[in-house]
């Protein structure tokens, strides 16, 4: 295992392209971390001047305290699985997971034995002596992780190695990639775009926009504590709701709804009369009907989506749209007139300017 720290970590192309900004991490050993953000974030190039498949335009990166910014990817002893799995199409699945202790001159026998635990480990077993044409999507994947967890590294590095897999496949391999973890306990960056994977995997997850780091945390930290609007409507499904608006007399509208602010900023709603609000609520964190001292809003609904364990209610307030979580025993019709409540604790609210989060 390892710990690595990033300072000030930039990439610039020789284009002039600034494809990572001032990234600053420090990574404990064994620690799994999540880069997630949407495509062409720098969630990608991150892990690969992490892997020194790129080069580090300015600021330091270090493994065990060492400076690693000129070290060749074997130097660093870091594995990677890549989105395309790069199996070689020729050699068998033994001969694919066993390619990098090939390459290292290891005697044979200790091959077999590594071979044959790790694909005990990864449920490859019975498929040894198939090519990989011969596989389905899921099994490839377990073939390229296989060939990264034999070789005993500081670093995983993962780079959106569920994204070809179906909705089924990328569950169950979510549970894999969870149980490889715990058992070889190293330290892993995984990065992808999807926010499930960051919070069903991540100790920790960097959420990433335009090059920049937008935040850092537990995802318990992201979901309920996001210090922006891009986090608040990145990280959760389906997305956290937002009313823009300018305050007037305290309150903003939504649809033929007013929503006094005091409730949620008290004394403090006067320094943002004229100004522009965005009012944000998770779509689970409501209760149909009438609450006391909550917010009460009116709304029409507009479709519904029966899930099976919720349906997602799109709702509309006048030009105003929103979407509500709700037990599918209490569907309501589409066109209905229905009141739901906010909890004032369940209210986000955000500088309309900055879009940073109100505290």
């Amino acid at each position: 295992m390892a710990y690595l720290t990033l300072k000030n970590i930039n990439k610039i192309y020789p284009n002039g392209y600034h494809a990572v900004h001032n990234f600053n991490l420090d990574i404990d050993k064994g620690e799994f971390i999540v880069f997630v953000g949407p495509s062409g974030c720098g969630k990608s190039t991150t892990l690969r001047m992490i892997a020194g498949l790129e080069d580090i335009s300015n600021g330091d990166f270090l493994i065990n305290g060492n400076r690693a910014n000129e070290w060749g990817p074997r130097q660093r002893e870091v594995a990677m699985v890549f989105q395309s799995y790069a199996l070689y199409p020729q050699m068998t699945v033994f001969d694919n997971i066993a390619f990098g202790l090939t390459l290292q001159g290891v005697d044979e026998e200790v091959i077999e034995e590594k071979v044959k635990h790790t694909a005990e480990i990864l449920g490859l077993t019975d498929y040894l002596d198939r090519l990989p044409r011969a596989l389905s999507g899921g099994q490839r994947q377990r073939v390229a992780i296989g060939r990264a967890i034999i070789r005993k590294v500081g670093v995983f590095l993962m780079d959106e190695p569920l994204s070809n897999l179906d909705a089924k496949q990328r569950v169950t391999m979510r549970s894999e990639i969870a149980q490889i973890h715990k058992s070889t306990g190293a330290t892993t960056i995984y990065v992808t775009h999807d926010q499930t994977e960051a919070m069903t995997l991540a100790d920790r997850i960097v959420v990433m926009k335009d090059g920049y780091v937008q935040q850092i945390g537990t995802p318990y930290e992201l979901y309920y504590n996001p210090v922006n609007v891009f986090v608040a409507g990145f990280i959760g499904e389906p997305p956290m709701n937002f009313i823009r608006g300018t305050v007037q007399g305290g309150t903003l509208g939504f649809g033929d709804n007013v929503l006094a602010l005091d409730k949620k900023l008290g004394n403090k709603v006067k320094d943002y009369e004229g100004k522009e609000i965005i009012f944000g609520f998770r779509p689970e964190h409501i209760e149909l009907g009438k609450a006391d001292g909550a917010y009460q809003l009116e709304t029409v609904v507009e479709l519904t989506e029966m899930l099976g364990d919720n349906t997602n209610v799109y709702i509309t307030a006048g030009e105003d749209k929103a979407i509500l979580k709700v037990d599918p025993h209490d569907t309501p019709e589409i066109d209905e007139k229905i009141t739901f409540s906010i909890p004032v604790e369940n209210v986000y609210l955000f500088d309309g300017e900055t879009e940073m989060v109100i505290k």
